[in-house]
């Protein structure tokens, strides 16, 4: 497993969205999805709103690979499913980061979101 760089941790976790491109079946991208991306510790994740139903989050799950951009670092991935001892530092990093949307950041806190929080691995 590769492990981000310093400099790339800070620059993802600092930006404000993130564009991430899920890997097909045939390893072609699918089209770009931007959200909300989050650090805590020298991890970075995101999770759908429409929680493990969301179109995009189905995307990810077919092969758990795929690129993210955000921040000036453009980077090939693989999605991990967070593990729910997580789920509370991921939710303070959101409520940190995106609180001043409060009738927003909200909905990235729902159990529903919670489950389908992904940590984000570069390779």
């Amino acid at each position: 497993m590769t492990h981000w760089s310093d400099a790339d941790l800070a620059k993802v976790g600092a930006a404000e969205e993130l564009d991430l491109e899920s890997e097909r079946a045939d390893g072609t991208l699918r089209d770009p999805v931007t959200m909300w991306v989050v650090r805590s510790g020298d991890h970075v994740y995101v999770r759908s709103v429409k929680g493990t139903a969301g179109p995009w989050y189905r995307g990810v799950r077919s092969r758990l690979r795929g690129r993210v951009a955000a921040g000036g670092v453009r980077r090939d991935v693989t999605f991990r499913p967070a593990d729910p001892g997580e789920y509370a530092a991921v939710d303070a990093a959101y409520r940190k980061k995106y609180g001043r949307y409060t009738s927003i950041v909200e909905h990235v806190l729902t159990d529903r979101a919670r489950e389908s929080t992904l940590r984000l691995e570069p390779r």
